[in-house]
């Protein structure tokens, strides 16, 4: 029983790896504190790793203060996205609705933040999904940005 739990923990772990990496643009301080880093709000920006041409800003929360400055503090789940055409539209592979194209850990557990890509064939519009999820109990904040497929 002991080495199916840490066996489920170990793969939960690796579930957490990021499906592309962020390049953080900017940060602002929301909340100071006096030992640690403060709480701050994090700008970072990622590229569509199936669809070239698209990127997507990610605005979200980080916890400071020791435990935040340390790596074990829970982010909330607050975060906002927005996508946008940045050249021309290339779909180099099948892309699947709800396929992740990146995430975020926000805890040192079980706790992610993650964007997933629909498509609206009918509009022939990208729909890009970011919301957090904890392995027991997530929540439904949520933000979502969409990329019309127009010719460049």
């Amino acid at each position: 029983m002991k080495n199916k739990l840490i066996t489920a923990a170990a793969l939960s772990l690796l579930s957490l790896a990021p499906a592309v990496q962020a390049e953080e643009i900017g940060s602002v301080d929301t909340a100071f504190k006096l030992i640690g880093a403060n709480h701050k709000i994090i700008i970072e920006a990622f590229d569509d790793p199936k669809v070239r041409g698209v990127t997507c800003h990610l605005s979200r929360a980080k916890t400071g203060g020791v435990t935040g400055s340390l790596g074990l503090a829970e982010d909330t789940a607050d975060a906002s996205i927005a996508c946008r055409q940045v050249g021309p539209i290339s779909i180099d592979k099948k892309i699947e609705d709800g396929e992740r194209v990146f995430q975020k850990s926000t805890s040192i557990l079980f706790k992610s933040m993650q964007v997933v890509r629909f498509h609206d064939k009918k509009r022939d519009v990208l729909i890009y999904l970011v919301y957090s999820d904890k392995l027991v109990d997530g929540s439904p904040k949520n933000s979502i940005s969409t990329v019309p497929i127009r010719p460049w």
